[in-house]
């Protein structure tokens, strides 16, 4: 499915209604430039690629996730190229990710794409980012399946929690930020993604 879209209008929202792995794999391969997921309405949603600042951002996020999983060896880390196939049908793919060994060695060995939703994960809103449709997102996610989910926004400088069943607590300007249920112990150090060239 091969298509223009003016950068000027990503991220672009198309109809495309279902896919096969094998057809949004050809999909990503044919446009290695943008990244995309579906709604659980079959809506192809085309995002451009990340500035470089909101890189950095991800960056940090994803590594000090991983230094800490390393060091628990209770679960598995992922980055923002990762796809995943929810309950919903929708194809997701969160800035950072955990899932726990228990959780993936129950799968087996299923290769593809993974077909749950992660325990955690961490959304970063980047300068194209509409935090509506964020919000929705994060809604997704704790609907799902997930225990814990951060939104976090550099603009503002806030981190948003999402959990099942309880209103959305919001943080203004933290330091760090404390995991908990599935992510007991992890502490997200929040200098140097709110500004990477300080640290």
């Amino acid at each position: 499915m091969a298509f223009l879209v003016d950068e000027a209008y990503l991220p672009a929202v198309l109809t495309v209604g279902p896919m096969s792995d094998e057809q949004f794999v050809e999909l990503c391969a044919q446009h290695p430039d943008l990244s995309f997921e579906v709604t659980a309405e079959g809506d192809l949603i085309v995002m451009p690629q990340a500035v470089t600042m909101t890189g950095a951002r991800n960056s940090e996020i994803g590594g000090q996730l991983r230094d800490w999983a390393r060091q628990q060896q209770l679960g598995l880390t992922f980055d923002s190229s990762t796809g995943w196939v929810l309950p919903n049908g929708a194809r997701r793919s969160p800035d950072a990710a955990w899932v726990s060994r228990q959780r993936a060695r129950s799968l087996g060995d299923p290769g593809g794409f993974w077909r749950l939703c992660p325990e955690f994960v961490i959304e970063l809103k980047s300068e194209s980012g509409r935090m509506r449709a964020l919000r929705e997102k994060m809604t997704e996610w704790i609907t799902n399946g997930a225990q814990l989910a951060w939104l976090i926004d550099p603009e503002t400088r806030t981190v948003e929690i999402y959990r099942p069943g309880v209103a959305v607590e919001v943080l203004m300007d933290p330091r760090e930020v404390a995991g908990e249920g599935p992510v007991d112990g992890f502490v997200l150090k929040m200098a140097p993604v709110w500004n990477p060239l300080q640290g």
